[in-house]
């Protein structure tokens, strides 16, 4: 038999236990549920397409709930439908590449990587994919290196994505080098160069590239080449010559350990590429032990790692062929004229890196060129007040351009920033040069160096360094290397940055890491997002695993 105070007991308890649960009903049904991304669509689209974000908790209304694309909001103009379930908006013009995340009261989504496809190339197949691109007409029938002209023709695609334009490229040969290795090669159009204006159909409007040379225009699509037709390049005020190439095979790493991670997390590493142009050619991967999260992400690859844990190490281990040849110029400066365009406006503004601006910069500037009006001698001239005024040293030393100047004391990356203040404040376009050099043994060295712009003519490589003898101490120097470096360059630079690469961070709340005088000049190198919260990161040398001369 069961007692009365048994009984009054589970008489008490059931009660209790049943107001419990309503209380925590009660309570499940008020707290808001953080919302979560299952999908994009498209995750590689274009400025005023539709976006659709799929997944749970968004709000059956907007209210002031929001979304971000690479750390920016639309705006509300933008959103065309909002649900629980489903968000679609117009992709703003601003739409970087970068993560997307939903707002909601306080809460934040998981992220979801987007692409601009403007600035992400992604191959894409379609049902043309068979049908060749074909030039009707190119206006007008001839140009200077940097002008404007207009392709016309069928089968472009609607977008440039993997596709390019290529122009006749010359090099000189060694007597030596088999028939069949002295064929005209082509070069592309080059993004550095504000390069690609408009790409259609029907319709392309590219820049001439520096470095190519009366011949054939092609355009080479994942559908396949076009038939090239014959352009004729006119106006140089002087040649260049590229020669004496040399094949070089690179290997570099970097290696990561996790010290404290709590999921989620996600770890992104700008990996540096060598950078394409009328002197560095076939740029060709050999092996890579990981796959990037995105193949070219201005200039670099993106590599992603996803919810590390305490102890674990990562490493990205790539190795790269490139075809690098010697650049010699010979300008007539009467026929030099004034450049005009975006590179004569990109590359003479002043940044926190080349301080143009600067009273101190400026006020040297003119002294040093004083009423001269020519480009390419202004440039002359600042190189040559270098050599006489600066001690440019090989030992590394602190400091930039600013430093440079005061001190009048420079190493080779004091003194690639300082030229390019001073030509920028006397109206020259000029941009720094990151990368390695190649001494007599085959090792390397972080090195900078210079190039300026010449309307009609392109780029000219400076090395104020190697001009005033400052090399390293396996490195041989040419007896003429003052004159020589002003000008010309020898096919043992290796470059991985021409002018800075900006990069955007993948999450705004990311902590970003930064490296300075590496052989890339870059602004970003690691960002650590979510609760990866110490880590380490160990970055090689670039080494010579291989060289071919010609």
């Amino acid at each position: 038999m069961i007692g009365m105070n048994r009984i009054k007991q589970i008489l008490f308890f059931f009660p209790a236990v049943f107001l419990l649960l309503i209380l925590a009903g009660a309570l499940t049904g008020c707290v808001e549920k953080i919302p979560v991304i299952d999908s994009i669509d498209p995750r590689i689209g274009n400025m005023g397409d539709d976006l659709t974000i799929n997944g749970a908790h968004f709000g059956k209304d907007q209210n002031e709930s929001y979304i971000t694309i690479a750390g920016a909001p639309p705006t509300l103009s933008s959103y065309k439908e909002w649900s629980d379930d489903k968000i679609v908006l117009t992709i703003p013009e601003f739409a970087e590449p970068g993560l997307i995340y939903v707002h909601r009261e306080g809460r934040i989504s998981n992220p979801v990587l987007f692409a601009n496809r403007a600035t992400i190339p992604a191959t894409v197949q379609t049902d043309e994919l068979y049908y060749e691109p074909r030039i009707t007409s190119v206006e007008p029938k001839s140009a200077a290196i940097g002008s404007l002209i207009t392709i016309t023709g069928v089968n472009f695609g609607t977008s440039r994505e993997n596709s390019g334009v290529w122009f006749a490229w010359d090099a000189e040969s060694a007597p030596s080098a088999p028939a069949d290795r002295r064929t005209a090669d082509g070069v592309e159009v080059f993004d550095t160069e504000f390069g690609y204006d408009l790409w259609s159909e029907r319709e392309i409007r590219v820049r001439v590239p520096d470095g190519a040379v009366s011949g054939n225009i092609e355009i080479r699509t994942p559908r396949g080449n076009s038939r090239p037709i014959y352009y004729e390049i006119t106006g140089k005020p002087g040649t260049k010559t590229f020669k004496d190439k040399r094949s070089y095979t690179l290997s570099y790493s970097a290696d990561i350990k996790v010290q404290d991670a709590a999921i989620p997390n996600s770890l992104y590493i700008w990996f540096p590429k060598p950078q394409p142009s009328a002197a560095q050619k076939n740029i060709q991967l050999l092996s890579r032990n990981t796959e990037p999260y995105v193949e070219n992400y201005r200039g670099t690859s993106l590599y992603q790692f996803n919810d590390l844990l305490p102890g674990v190490s990562k490493q990205i281990n790539v190795s790269q062929v490139i075809d690098v040849y010697t650049v010699e110029t010979s300008v007539r400066a009467a026929s030099v004229k004034d450049g005009t365009g975006p590179i004569q406006t990109v590359y003479t503004i002043s940044s926190s890196l080349i301080p143009s601006d600067d009273s101190k910069i400026m006020a040297q500037s003119t002294a040093i060129i004083g009423r001269e009006k020519n480009p390419y001698t202004k440039a002359k001239l600042i190189y040559d007040w270098m050599q006489k005024n600066i001690k440019i040293q090989a030992e590394s030393m602190n400091g930039g351009a600013l430093d440079a100047l005061d001190e009048k004391n420079a190493d080779n990356y004091r003194a690639s920033l300082l030229f390019c203040a001073l030509a920028r404040a006397a109206g020259v376009p000029a941009l720094p040069v990151s990368g390695i050099l190649v001494n007599r043994v085959q090792g390397t060295t972080r090195h900078f160096w210079a190039e300026f712009w010449i309307d009609s003519f392109g780029w000219i490589p400076v090395d104020p360094a190697l001009g005033a003898g400052a090399a390293p101490p396996d490195f041989m120097l040419r007896d003429d290397h003052l004159a020589y470096y002003f000008g010309s360059c020898d096919n043992q630079h290796i470059a991985f940055s021409r002018g800075q690469i900006m990069l955007s961070q993948m999450d705004p709340k990311g902590r970003i890491t930064g490296r300075v005088r590496e052989f890339s000049m870059q602004n970003i190198w690691e960002e650590a997002t979510g609760g990866l919260e110490s880590y380490s990161s160990l970055w090689s040398d670039v080494t010579i695993t291989g060289v071919y001369a010609q």
